[in-house]
């Protein structure tokens, strides 16, 4: 159907990996086994927080509620992502993929400052210890967790209404997800405003929470280093290890989608970076966390029976 010269389109058709042609199925089982393993690793540590008293912290709070986002993130990407690999993908509607998209800016903001709030509860057990519980109380807890996902819904909501009000005149979405950029490539019209408003959106959401927990750290390494004994500056870095482990890859990642110059890459890099955020770092958490985290192992070892309840 045609008005004027533009082409009204109904549905985009995701190419996926279409380059990866010969090795899609490796891809499968390889996407498929870190799909389950990041699942069932999200799943264990909110149902861990959730049952052991121990971990009923304002840290572990973030943790599972950062868990949770995690799990409905990957919920929204990889299935669809999995299906186009062994042939079984659909065309998608534009309802469809302003949906996938709202829900996948929402919570990749979201995890963005859950990640800057847990930096906060950090500095606050380091920096403020005598005032910890007083500061970092039930309400400002749940403050800190509602404002990352209002923030998350308020810029989905902007930038879908941004980018759905263009007219597209092709349908094939150079990607295996409906993300911002190759979605605003099959518009018939100059998108350079648009263009610039992701730009300063995507910096805004990534450097803002970055800088704060960078802001963070330098607060807490200069508390720590001022401790006397070598076993209390061990104790109060292993506490921020596993954070600052997430955070590191997490905003790496996310800077190096986002916020390079849009013709920098190729096609097929732009798709391998995207994995790294939408298969590989969500793992993150649940391998950082338990390998890492002392906390957390003895709560596992509690719920099996191999540690008495303390």
């Amino acid at each position: 159907m045609n008005i004027g010269n533009h082409t009204v389109v109904s549905e985009f058709v995701l190419q996926g990996f279409s380059s990866f042609h010969e090795h899609k199925l490796t891809l499968f089982v390889v996407f498929l086994t870190l799909y389950l393993f990041t699942l069932a690793g999200n799943v264990i540590i909110v149902t861990i927080i959730s049952i052991d008293r121990h971990l009923h912290t304002p840290m572990y709070f973030f943790l599972a509620v950062l868990s949770t986002s995690e799990t409905v993130y990957t919920l929204v990407v990889v299935p669809r992502m999995l299906s186009s690999l062994v042939g079984l993908s659909q065309p998608i509607s534009l309802v469809g993929c302003a949906t996938q998209m709202f829900f996948f800016i929402t919570l990749a903001i979201n995890n963005c400052f859950l990640l800057t709030a847990m930096g906060y509860d950090r500095y606050v057990a380091i920096c403020n210890p005598l005032r910890y519980t007083v500061i970092m109380n039930k309400r400002v807890c749940a403050q800190l967790g509602w404002g990352a996902c209002s923030i998350g819904l308020l810029v989905a909501t902007i930038q879908i209404s941004s980018v759905f009000r263009l007219p597209f005149c092709d349908r094939e979405v150079a990607h295996y997800f409906c993300d911002i950029r190759p979605v605003m490539k099959l518009s018939c019209v100059d998108t350079t405003v648009h263009d610039i408003i992701n730009v300063i959106v995507s910096s805004l959401v990534i450097v803002v929470p970055m800088g704060l927990v960078f802001i963070s750290y330098v607060l807490i390494i200069s508390t720590i280093l001022k401790i006397a004994s070598a076993e209390g500056r061990k104790k109060a870095f292993a506490t921020c290890a596993s954070h600052l482990t997430v955070v590191v890859v997490h905003y790496g990642c996310a800077s190096i989608a986002y916020l390079k110059p849009k013709s920098e890459n190729t096609q097929d890099q732009d798709q391998l970076i995207s994995v790294t955020y939408t298969v590989f770092t969500p793992l993150l958490n649940p391998v950082v966390y338990t390998l890492r985290n002392k906390e957390v192992k003895d709560a596992l070892l509690r719920a099996i029976g191999k540690k008495p309840l303390g």
